[in-house]
């Protein structure tokens, strides 16, 4: 007996060691209290399954009860998967910004910049706001910054079809990791500088944003779900 203890003892140290990442776990919240984007069931279908893939543990929910203390301390990173208007009330987001003061994550992916804009310190934690697009084409990505996790695996130089947002607000002191060339697509209303996915610390915690993915076909896509991938680990310190 002593020695099956030893041993059960031995395999759930070496479960640990071989599976670290098993010990973080991430909220994806996709609540919308404004336009609905018919690609929120495949993207929360794809970063499930990429999480799972890298045996971090994840609860997907439209539920905002998620949003209270006793329920965020669960949690090291919370995804913001194409949210839409204002979707916390008050006691919510103050609970969410002890959340990211304790030195929590947040991504945000396309439209999480299409919400609570009325809330100054979420602008600032997502980066900027969104404030239009054009039809959806094709258009070649500026890689700035190849040697973050959600780039390092991206041509210098990337050419993908999405709904490309214009944002508002952008906040001054952003790392920026991509940018858009509005030379290649039709529509563009930033000029030169056309940022598309940064990160940041902020608050005390880590913030990654991209405006990629509005579509299913998006989700597809091995060097975007790598790019959410790297996105992902950086919000969770798992550099």
């Amino acid at each position: 007996m002593i020695m099956r203890f030893i041993s059960l003892v031995l395999v759930c140290l070496m479960t640990q060691i071989c599976f670290g990442q098993d010990s973080k776990t991430v909220l994806i919240f996709s609540k919308t209290a404004g336009f609905r984007h018919k690609s929120i069931p495949k993207g929360a279908e794809t970063v499930s399954k990429l999480l799972k893939e890298q045996h971090i543990k994840y609860v997907h929910s439209e539920d905002a009860i998620y949003f209270s203390a006793d329920s965020l301390k669960k949690f090291d990173a919370v995804v913001f998967l194409n949210t839409t208007g204002d979707i916390l009330d008050d006691t919510q987001k103050k609970d969410f910004q002890k959340f990211i003061q304790s030195g929590k994550g947040y991504v945000g992916i396309h439209a999480a910049s299409d919400t609570e804009y009325n809330w100054p310190w979420y602008g600032a934690l997502v980066g900027g706001y969104f404030s239009s697009h054009p039809a959806v084409q094709e258009a070649h990505i500026d890689v700035v910054n190849r040697t973050h996790l959600s780039t390092q695996h991206l041509p210098r130089t990337w050419l993908h079809r999405d709904e490309w947002y214009d944002f508002k607000d952008v906040k001054p002191g952003l790392n920026i990791l991509m940018t858009l060339d509005e030379t290649t697509y039709e529509g563009g209303k930033m000029g030169k500088f056309h940022p598309i996915a940064w990160f940041q610390m902020f608050d005390c915690g880590r913030s990654f944003y991209t405006g990629l993915c509005h579509t299913d076909e998006s989700y597809d896509s091995e060097l975007f779900q790598k790019h959410i991938m790297g996105g992902i680990r950086y919000a969770l310190e798992m550099n």
